[in-house]
């Protein structure tokens, strides 16, 4: 089993190639989406995350309001740190479940938003950052997930610096560019991603 850790920048397109690489035969686990079910409606999550926010952050269905805590936690340090220190622990244990259930052949992928924030690298066999220029990241977001320019801002700055991130990085896929020219260079990491497995398989017993 290879263990690939991939983060990126909010709008830099992890996702994306997390989604070209999973084309190409990765495993997945991604770490938003286990956050998500961990504070989904009824579960011990949601409840520690009211408990520590109040329950202004829920919707009229008693769901847990995204962009309300989001507006919260992302322009005030101490208040991202406690939603992590609530959300982390789970997704931590929720993946490594997720991890065992994979076959030992498998390259399996650790989509980890904040893998660089939380100095997370030593848990992965390597270490893949989607990169972007700021004002690349910044254009996404506006234009194609409709955010303020001044939440897109904010929410770029509580995350690791780009110069952080390729600190940590094994591989950096560069995503300035179009579509078509991103999916060949996914299909090339892919190639050292299954050289990498073989090489590190133990060789068969003489």
């Amino acid at each position: 089993m290879l263990k690939v850790g991939l983060t990126g920048g909010i709008g830099a397109g992890k996702s994306e190639v997390s989604r070209l690489l999973v084309a190409c035969g990765a495993v997945l686990i991604d770490a938003d989406r286990i956050a998500r079910e961990a504070v989904a409606p009824g579960t011990p999550g949601l409840a520690s995350v009211v408990e520590a926010f109040g329950e202004e952050i829920l919707a009229a269905d008693g769901s847990l309001d995204r962009p309300r805590l989001g507006a919260i936690v992302f322009s005030d340090a101490e208040k991202l740190s406690t939603l992590n220190s609530i959300v982390h622990p789970l997704v931590g244990a929720r993946s490594r479940e997720l991890e065992e259930a994979a076959a030992q052949d498998a390259v399996v992928l650790h989509d980890v938003p904040l893998l660089t924030e939380n100095g997370l690298a030593p848990l992965y066999d390597l270490v893949i950052v989607v990169d972007a220029a700021p004002e690349t990241q910044l254009d996404r977001l506006v234009r194609l997930r409709g955010m303020t320019e001044e939440d897109a801002r904010a929410r770029m700055a509580a995350q690791a610096t780009r110069e952080q991130r390729r600190e940590i990085a094994d591989i950096v896929i560069d995503n300035d560019v179009p579509l078509e020219e991103l999916e060949q260079r996914v299909k090339d990491v892919w190639a050292e991603l299954v050289r990498r497995s073989h090489a590190s398989r133990p060789s068969p017993a003489e």
